[in-house]
Parts: C-alpha cells; sequence; structure tokens
C-alpha cells in the first residue's frame, strides 16, 4: 500500500491542476502488474474517453519520469463508477444515506463485513445502519468499502447527469 500512497502523491498535484481529484492507485498482478489509476472530475461531470485519454498521457509521462515501480506494467486510467469504491474520508460523507458494503481489517461487534445505509463520517468513525442498528466503524481500519448498486443510486445518478 505505502507505493500507491507514494504514487498517489506524486500524481495529485498535476490532476488537480488537470480538474481532477485522484480516488485511488491500486496495483495488482504478480507476473503482469497492472497500475490502476482511478479519478473523478472536480466540477461533478461525468468523465468521458476524452478525459482519461488526456489523463493516461499526462500520467505516463509523470510515471516515466519518477520510475515508482521498478517492474514493467500495463497503466489503466478510469473513473470510480456508479458503485465506486469508498476510499477519502469525504467519500463517505458525500454518499451519505446510500447504501455500502464494508469490509473490516479486524472484527467490530463481532463480524468483519458490514450493509447497511451510509449515514456518513463523524471524528474519524463511519456510521452506518442496518436494521435499525447503527455501527461505528473506524475509517483506518477499512479494508474495502463500496456503494451498492440500487435503485436510487441509479436515479441520483441520471440526476446528476442530466445537471
Amino acid at each position: 500500500m505505502e507505493i500507491e500512497t507514494r504514487i498517489g502523491d506524486i500524481l495529485s498535484p498535476t490532476l488537480k491542476l488537470m480538474g481532477y481529484d485522484l480516488v485511488r492507485v491500486h496495483i495488482s498482478g504478480t507476473q503482469q502488474k497492472t497500475m490502476q489509476v482511478m479519478v473523478e472530475r472536480r466540477d461533478g461531470a461525468g468523465m468521458t474517453v476524452d478525459d482519461c485519454a488526456d489523463i493516461s498521457r499526462e500520467v505516463s509521462v509523470i510515471l516515466d519520469v519518477e520510475s515508482p515501480l521498478k517492474d514493467a506494467y500495463d497503466l489503466e486510467v478510469s473513473s470510480p463508477g456508479i458503485d465506486r469504491p469508498l476510499v477519502r474520508p469525504v467519500d463517505f460523507e458525500r454518499y451519505a444515506g446510500f447504501d455500502a458494503k464494508i469490509e473490516m481489517e479486524a472484527a467490530i461487534d463481532g463480524r468483519k463485513k458490514f450493509k447497511g445505509q451510509l449515514l456518513g463520517i463523524e471524528q474519524g468513525l463511519v456510521k452506518i445502519r442496518f436494521n435499525e442498528e447503527t455501527h461505528e466503524l473506524p475509517v483506518s481500519g477499512i479494508r474495502r468499502a463500496k456503494l451498492l448498486l440500487t435503485e436510487e443510486l441509479l436515479k441520483s445518478a441520471c440526476q446528476t447527469a442530466k445537471g
């Protein structure tokens, strides 16, 4: 994870100047590595193929100069999509009211997996409710989190796309 954070720190200033926010950098694969750079537009508009192509060109130049990975890799630039991963604290606040799935590094209240309605984040604790029970999960202990594709999320995405 350390290398992904370092790459994110290298790329973020340029992406911001271009009008984008970095959502995450994810490196996968063992023999043939893939570096996924997930971004979203700062103006809230949807990502286009042209956006991804522009970002790919800029990011490739930066990565060629900085060489953060010693092994060969394929670069993949993508948008978070509708059922996006929740990575940054702002994501948990921004998508409060929608359903999400959260997996923890260590058990909380006897379990590692939680699914329910996001209620936001306060003082580093993500609040999620399922069946009238609210859980407070430390954001620092989250392994993986993502929105669930629901009718409400689709409606919201369509309204955002229409402006």
